[in-house]
């Protein structure tokens, strides 16, 4: 074999290698979905049970096709801000050869897979806080605005070596806690301002009523597949280059190493936060999750014990920060604002706090005052879409479903199934009368 043969050999196996480490990354997100699906399932009452399930998995369908049609393009097209640049986002555009079976390419299907399994995740992290009173066909035009728009222009922004984040402010968020979980979790606050509380949350005097989900134990192993999925999640985030040290997403220095020692640490610490602050076992395992998000934008650069320590501050914040919610009435039901919003906030800004003067490659070094600048961005890049889309939809009765048809559950009104149905009675509407059907 030829020099030039073994050369050539090389590198067609570190390629193939990409590929291949990206398509198990991408296998490993879609168990992100079946814990979201487990999670959300659990914490709705037994009568919306397969209401909240199926919701969970319409998002997933519908979030791939839109991501296909036009998500990958905002990408590509959009670093610069509102003015696309066409030259660069061509390689997005769905009759590109790239976007199709093309021997020559193999990175972009394998690149846009892992984009659209975050895009999934923004739509299913809002889908458990609307549980149980919002319309099929709202909530779909929320999610695959969401998934397929608001949250992949964040990223173009922040998230991507040309980003005018990037650029101009040395934005650092190498685990996505800004561009996916805080712009997620912003845009699921302004939802649920126009949605309201579920009938029964809160009395007239503003006592807030509990509501359990029907299966705790089906909640935390929900969350604990969500957490698995999270090291392919985290994986996808880490630049794969051939025969040389990988990067992250703004070219600075980057192994599966450090994401390994900060992820479990923080994991660890929000956990022990959570449960130091409530003991409830619903609560802890967000915490563990919440504890990621919070250490995310710096697993590259962290100190494994400080990636703790965020994690701790996120787990012990996320039961306040829902308390403080439910003061304004605000009904999330599985606290998703509190765990992605605020601990995508705590991941942002400290990073801006504890790795301040680290440079980045493309631009100028983290700062404090970049991060604050990047978070804000990221709210309101959440929020206004969020609020503006759901209070239009509100405007034209199409956002929440009829009263009669929550207090008899989503499942009666609209699933042609029953979750348990030889061993509980199902549901039926006071003084007999029928379920009339909900037009999604």
């Amino acid at each position: 074999m030829s020099p030039e043969e073994l050369k050539q050999l090389i590198e067609m196996s570190g390629t193939v290698n990409m590929e291949v480490y990206y398509w198990w990354c991408t296998a490993l997100m879609v168990i992100i979905h079946a814990g979201f699906l487990a999670y959300e399932m659990g914490a709705s009452r037994l009568k919306n049970t397969l209401a909240s399930g199926v919701k969970n998995i319409l998002a997933f369908a519908f979030v791939v096709p839109t991501f296909f049609f036009f998500g990958w393009f905002i990408y590509l097209a959009f670093p610069g801000g509102f003015t696309p640049d066409m030259e660069a986002g061509a390689g997005g555009i769905p009759w590109d050869p790239a976007m199709g079976p093309n021997l020559s390419d193999n990175a972009t299907g394998v690149f846009w897979a892992a984009f659209t399994m975050f895009a999934a995740t923004t739509a299913s992290i809002m889908s458990g806080a609307v549980i149980e009173r919002i319309r099929m066909s709202a909530f779909l035009i929320l999610a695959v605005l969401l998934g397929s728009v608001v949250w992949i222009l964040a990223a173009a922004w922040g998230w991507h070596p040309d980003g005018w984040l990037t650029k101009t402010f040395g934005y650092h968020d190498t685990g996505a806690a800004g561009v996916v979980h805080m712009v997620a979790g912003f845009f699921t606050l302004g939802v649920l301002l126009n949605l309201g509380p579920r009938i029964g949350r809160f009395k007239p005097d503003g006592t807030v009523m509990p509501i359990s989900g029907h299966s705790t134990p089906m909640s935390l192993i929900g969350l604990m597949m969500i957490i698995v999925g999270f090291f392919g999640f985290l994986g996808g985030c880490i630049i794969y280059v051939t025969g040389d040290q990988w990067v992250t997403i703004y070219n600075t220095p980057a192994t599966l190493s450090s994401f390994a020692f900060n992820t479990l640490m923080g994991f660890a610490g929000g956990i022990i936060g959570a449960y130091l602050i409530t003991r409830d076992p619903f609560w802890m395992m967000s915490g563990g999750l919440v504890g990621i998000i919070s250490a995310a934008s710096g697993l590259d650069l962290y100190y494994p014990p400080l990636a703790f320590l965020l994690g701790f501050v996120g787990g012990c914040s996320i039961a306040y920060v829902d308390k403080l919610l439910q003061k304004f009435k605000i009904d999330d039901a599985v606290g998703a604002f509190s765990v992605h919003g605020i601990g995508g906030l705590i991941g942002v800004v400290g990073c801006g706090v504890f790795a301040a003067g680290y440079p980045n490659v493309d631009g100028p070094a983290i700062s404090f005052g970049g991060q604050l600048a990047g978070a804000f961005i990221m709210a309101l890049v959440g929020f206004i879409p969020g609020y503006g889309v759901s209070y239009l939809l509100k405007l034209m009765g199409l956002l929440r479903v009829p009263k009669e048809a929550e207090e008899a559950g989503l499942d009666l009104a609209e699933i042609p199934s029953k979750a348990y149905p030889e061993s509980v009675a199902p549901p039926a509407m006071p003084n007999g009368a029928a379920v009339p059907p909900i037009q999604a």
